[in-house]
Formats: structure tokens, C-alpha cells, sequence
């Protein structure tokens, strides 16, 4: 029985990727999280082979998803069960709303960081370069999805509720955009990575003043929310519309 229970979980982590179980069940992103584990931009991964990659047995990670899926679950964490339509307002009011209120800001956090504490920690001058450009990115990258790629999903979706064949336009422009904004997503992630490493995994300097240490904890922050935004996005949002748009091939 010990063998059967350990092979079922050798094969579901040779086939399934990380973007996968998240999506199946938010409760298990807090797994990956505790391991350094990419679920969002990297989460197209087998999971096997994003432990092979960390040094990590598979097993152990297994173990600890079926305990989170043990842990009581609030319907409102169940994105996978939402409807598109609904989805994409929820990620627009949320985390579109977070970048918009925090990204600035940031930004001049950073720069005042570089100017103060560049010649001891000359890691501040790249980090405050780099968000500057992810910050620049986004605004361009968020007026893209707002505009053109989540309308034409929402009308897609009323369309396929109704009965009715998406509009030709509706179908390109989803279908156009999707490798586009999953390019985008990558270059986002590997850009806060790049300051997550740059910044020691932000541990804060004894040196630091307060503008210093409010820097790090808020691009801590920063990337807490990216990981949940772009999961939403990558592994549910855009395969569940790229799904439907089979339905007319």
C-alpha cells in the first residue's frame, strides 16, 4: 500500500506543474512559497523538476500540499471556480489597483535609497534602476489588459454563455495577446528576482534608515503580490480563455 501511495505521488510530480496545483488549490502556493519555489512565471514546470532543480525530494513537497489541502479553505480563495468575466475584475480591482497605489511610490523610495547609500551598498543603484523600468513596463502592460485583452475575454465569455460564436475580432485579439503578456510576465518576474537577489532576500542592513528598511519591506511586498497576480493570470485566466477559444477553431 506504501509503495502504490509512493509511486501515485511519483507520477503526479512527474506530470503535473507548479502553476497546476496552485491553480487547482490556492492553498498550496504557501508550499512553494516556503521553498523558493516559482509558481507564477515559472509555474509551467513539471513539479519534479522544479525540485530536482532546489535539491528537493518531490515527496516531501507532496506531503506537505495534501496537509495544506487539509487546512480549512474560504470559498473566496477558490479562483479556479470563478468565472472569467468575474476573475478579470477581480484581478483590475485588486492587483491592477496595487500596482497603480504602490508602484510610484516605490520608485521614489528606491531612488532616494540609491542617492543616500549607493557608495557603501552600491546593490541599491541597480535595484532602484530595475524597478524603475518594471515600474515603467507595468503601467503600459496593465493599459493593455484593461483596454484591449480582458474586454474582448469578458465579451468572449457573455457570448459563449449565450450561446453565440465570440466575435472574430474578440477571438484574434485574445489569441494575439496571449504570448505577448506571458513574455511579459517573465520579464517582470526575472526583473523582481533579479532585486530579490541583488537585496540578499532583503535583509535589511544595520546601516539602513528607515526610507532603506521601508524600501525592502515594500518591494517585499511588491513581489507577494506580483506572484498572486501573475498566477491568476498565467495558470487560470489565460488557459481557461485560451480553452474556450478551442470551442471554435
Amino acid at each position: 500500500m506504501m509503495e502504490d501511495t509512493k509511486t501515485q505521488q511519483e507520477d503526479a510530480g512527474a506530470v503535473r506543474t507548479i502553476g497546476g496545483f496552485v491553480a487547482e488549490d490556492y492553498r498550496t502556493a504557501e508550499v512553494f512559497e516556503r521553498h523558493g519555489i516559482d509558481f507564477c512565471c515559472g509555474g509551467n514546470v513539471p513539479l519534479d523538476t522544479a525540485c530536482r532543480q532546489k535539491g528537493i525530494d518531490p515527496a516531501v513537497i507532496l506531503d506537505e500540499i495534501e496537509a495544506a489541502k487539509r487546512e480549512p479553505m474560504e470559498r473566496s480563495q477558490n479562483f479556479a471556480v470563478w468565472e472569467l468575466s468575474f476573475l478579470a475584475d477581480y484581478i483590475v480591482a485588486v492587483h491592477h489597483a496595487y500596482i497603480k497605489d504602490n508602484a510610484g511610490q516605490i520608485v521614489l523610495y528606491a531612488r532616494k535609497v540609491a542617492e543616500v547609500h549607493g557608495g557603501r551598498h552600491a546593490e541599491v543603484k541597480e535595484i532602484a534602476a530595475i524597478f524603475e523600468k518594471v515600474a515603467a513596463d507595468l503601467a503600459t502592460h496593465l493599459r493593455e489588459e484593461e483596454e484591449i485583452f480582458f474586454p474582448a475575454v469578458k465579451r468572449a465569455d457573455a457570448a459563449k454563455k449565450a450561446g453565440k460564436r465570440p466575435e472574430r475580432q474578440d477571438i484574434d485579439a485574445i489569441r494575439g495577446d496571449l504570448a505577448r503578456l506571458r513574455r511579459e510576465h517573465e520579464e517582470v518576474g526575472d526583473a523582481i528576482h533579479t532585486i530579490r537577489r541583488l537585496a540578499g532576500d532583503f535583509a535589511i542592513p544595520d546601516d539602513a534608515c528607515n526610507t532603506y528598511a521601508v524600501t525592502y519591506r515594500k518591494l517585499k511586498e511588491f513581489e507577494d503580490d506580483l506572484h498572486k497576480h501573475v498566477h491568476l493570470e498565467n495558470n487560470i485566466l489565460f488557459l481557461n480563455a485560451e480553452r474556450d477559444l478551442g470551442d471554435y477553431d
